[in-house]
């Protein structure tokens, strides 16, 4: 509570100050398990395999590290930022060692890896909370976002999930079923809800998707503006629907861990190119308030709009469950 007093009260000095004042430490963190993905998203640079950084996977010796480091403050991990965790060989040893320090975990998968076996182990993994990402009650519109998927491996997994917790009598993980709203799935939004209650998912979300290039529209731009981020102007180009200011919570809440132990401001940052500490050498602590990180939370309250990452941010975003 103390922690949680510091941040809230140093984060609304600092937006009076522009960025002077940091008391606290960020008690949510993103880590990424793995780059590798089996799938090819057009909007993800893990499933384009476009990145520019070094890829490969979290060594456990690492994640424990991290976790030693930030027990005393941390309360939420999502082990996840780009790529399929389930394809790290470890994942769930991952999820285990968080849970020895009885901190709440998340992710998100595709789904595609998850039989009878390893539903059972997750459920027994201690996983508190598991987003599945389904885009479409059709494979022909499921593929053409999720590039090379199979929508039956997402059901199929989906129920020995939900058979595995009644089996066990377990409460979790929490079971997400979220579809990214893009064109060719927009129709089926109706019958995904329905399917994911069918099912017995404990909950059902629709997510607007974030577009690389939106400003002269996309083929992925739903049609229904309900549905997307971004509108439509006057000139006939799309700009954001949701704008922010010269702030950013995110910067004081929480940060990301890529899975070689460079910290990154936010999610945003995909191919980690605004590289703040590396966990490999240096402490959470010694990173979270060096001068590097200071100056670009400064920026974010002086010049947002500068910042590549902030041009195409979610802040505000709608998400329906």
């Amino acid at each position: 509570m103390i922690n949680l007093i510091g941040l809230g009260s140093s984060y609304t000095l600092s937006r009076l100050s522009r960025g002077k004042f940091q008391f606290g430490k960020p008690f949510s963190l993103s880590i990424e398990p793995t780059t590798a993905c089996n799938l090819g998203c057009p909007e993800c640079p893990s499933g384009l395999k476009q990145f520019s950084r070094p890829t490969g996977k979290l060594n456990i010796e690492l994640n424990a590290k991290i976790l030693r480091e930030v027990a005393g403050h941390v309360f939420y991990i999502n082990y996840y930022f780009q790529g399929e965790p389930f394809l790290h060989p470890d994942f769930l040893e991952l999820i285990k060692q968080a849970k020895k320090h009885q901190i709440y975990t998340a992710t998100s998968t595709n789904a595609h890896f998850i039989d009878e076996k390893k539903a059972e182990e997750i459920v027994k993994s201690g996983l508190d909370r598991l987003i599945i990402s389904i885009d479409g009650i059709t494979q022909k519109n499921y593929e053409q976002y999720r590039v090379h998927g199979d929508l039956s491996k997402v059901i199929s997994g989906t129920e020995h999930l939900v058979i595995a917790k009644k089996r066990l009598n377990s409460s979790t993980p929490h079971l997400i079923f979220q579809c990214l709203a893009v064109k060719p799935n927009e129709d089926e939004i109706p019958a995904i809800i329905n399917l994911g209650h069918e099912i017995g998912v404990d909950e059902v979300r629709i997510k607007t998707a974030q577009l690389y290039e939106y400003k002269q529209g996309n083929p992925l731009m739903p049609s229904n503006e309900e549905y997307s981020r971004y509108k439509l102007q006057k000139d006939g180009t799309y700009s954001l629907k949701y704008k922010t200011g010269n702030n950013c919570w995110r910067m004081w809440s929480g940060s990301v861990i890529t899975w070689n132990g460079r910290v990154v401001p936010c999610c945003f940052d995909k191919d980690a190119v605004h590289q703040l500490g590396d966990l490999s050498t240096s402490t959470f602590s010694e990173v979270w308030k060096n001068k590097k990180y200071q100056m670009f939370r400064q920026t974010i309250f002086t010049s947002r709009n500068s910042i590549d990452i902030c041009q195409n941010c979610s802040e505000g975003s709608k998400v329906w469950t």
